[in-house]
């Protein structure tokens, strides 16, 4: 097996990880099979919903506190964009160099070797760049359930209004 992965690998496996962690966390994850809006996943949960690019790298950007993308602005804007109904956000999972230390077989369990971090880009400002703009994805921003349940404060806010919640 090659060390270098193909573009849909790093996909299906970013996939894979956030559809590990919605399913922990109770949430219902939509796929979408065109990536016309600049949203590869929506996670829904009581009617709120969240929408995710995903990015996957073997070879991250790193910056101080964390990491660098460099998304295309097309994308960038679309999920920037105020008049949204649910929040957009970057996902950026990092997978081991080798394909083949991805997923590691255990009697009991299958191991993900791979960690993800997550931007919020709601209301973010214009890209200074033409073709692409560098997101800052910083490594307190893990993406884990309890990140998860952070964007769906963002899109409570968005419905409802700041200081506003459901419980």
């Amino acid at each position: 097996m090659a060390s270098q992965a193909t573009s849909w690998q790093k996909e299906q496996v970013s996939r894979a990880f956030v559809h590990a962690l919605a399913t922990q966390g109770g949430y219902t994850v939509c796929d979408w099979n065109v990536d016309k809006d600049g949203v590869d996943v929506t996670l829904r949960a009581r009617g709120l919903m969240v929408d995710i690019q995903l990015k996957c790298t073997q070879s991250p950007r790193t910056s101080r506190s964390g990491y660098r993308f460099d998304l295309d602005v097309e994308t960038y804007d679309k999920l920037r964009d105020p008049e949204r109904s649910a929040p957009g956000h970057l996902a950026l999972l990092i997978v081991p160099p080798d394909i083949g230390r991805w997923v590691t077989h255990q009697p009991d369990s299958i191991i993900l070797a791979c960690h993800g971090y997550w931007a919020s880009l709601h209301g973010m400002s214009r890209a200074a760049g033409s073709a692409t703009t560098a997101i800052h994805l910083p490594e307190h921003q893990e993406l884990t359930v309890k990140a998860m349940g952070s964007m769906f404060d963002t899109a409570r806010r968005m419905a409802f209004g700041t200081g506003l919640g459901l419980n």
